[in-house]
């Protein structure tokens, strides 16, 4: 049901998890633990679903939080839970209240958790490659130190995602990410097509991260696309042309009895 990374499963007061699909309700090409509230999945079974993974991470359903994504560099502090109809846009939520967590749905794009277990503040970053581009883990690591956290000591976990073997991309897409900045062409491998290249979503955010001045990364090395058994993933879906495809949820949260 549940990835854990071992840098933050050590921290005492803080609980994560980068859900798998596997122990849920949804059935279809949404089997089985769907969490993505914006699918054409029955909302009772998302509900059901959500609500399995919040008991998971030893929290009350409602306080499991969730924005509505919108690819963009913008992060939210939570201190109260909201509603699904109050929910903010942003694509990254930080806190450090007890007993809420900061969760983010991906089906290819980065989930990146984070941790300052001095400082008890953490966060849940959506970080795809508009995202990554535009800035949203610097968004979030600044939110996040303004909160009390100290750079030097957040640990990040970058976890399943597309990864650069399975990523393929056109001529648009580098000519974007190049007018940036041209030294981003080492995150390109050839690909077999002419005219597209392979782009390395996790090595770019992992170089984003350590210009925030995070050195201490994990990649869980894991990759949406290839591992069906275990991860949704929109561009398989879409090379299947099937009409839609669940959401997996990666969260963290302060143990609501945590100091």
């Amino acid at each position: 049901m549940k990835i854990e990374a071992l840098s933050l499963a050590s921290l005492p007061g803080i609980r994560h998890a980068f859900f798998t699909r596997a122990g849920g309700v949804s059935t279809g090409v949404y089997a089985s633990l769907n969490g993505g509230m914006g699918s054409a999945d029955a909302p009772e079974a998302v509900q059901e679903n959500r609500a399995r993974m919040a008991a998971a991470l030893g929290l009350h359903a409602p306080h499991l939080l969730a924005c509505w994504q919108v690819h963009s560099a913008d992060a939210v502090l939570a201190t109260t839970p909201w509603t699904r109809e109050e929910a903010p846009k942003a694509d990254a939520i930080v806190t450090r209240t007890p007993g809420l967590g900061a969760a983010v749905s991906i089906a290819d794009c980065g989930p990146v958790l984070f941790a300052d277990p001095e400082a008890r503040v953490v966060a849940a970053a959506h970080s795809g490659w508009k995202g990554a581009l535009g800035g949203v883990i610097g968004a979030t690591v600044a939110l996040m130190e303004a909160q009390g956290a100290r750079r030097g000591a957040i640990r990040a976990v970058i976890g399943p995602l597309i990864r650069q073997s399975s990523y393929e991309v056109g001529e648009d897409f580098v000519t974007r990410v190049l007018g940036v900045d041209k030294h981003y062409a080492r995150f390109f491998a050839p690909a077999d097509r002419p005219h597209h290249a392979l782009f390395d979503l996790p090595g770019f955010i992992r170089m984003r991260l350590e210009d925030a001045g995070v050195h201490q990364i994990e990649d869980l090395m894991l990759d949406t696309y290839t591992d069906e058994a275990r991860f949704y993933s929109f561009r398989r879906a879409t090379h299947r042309k099937e009409a839609d495809y669940g959401r997996l949820i990666a969260a963290i949260a302060l143990a609501p009895d945590a100091p």
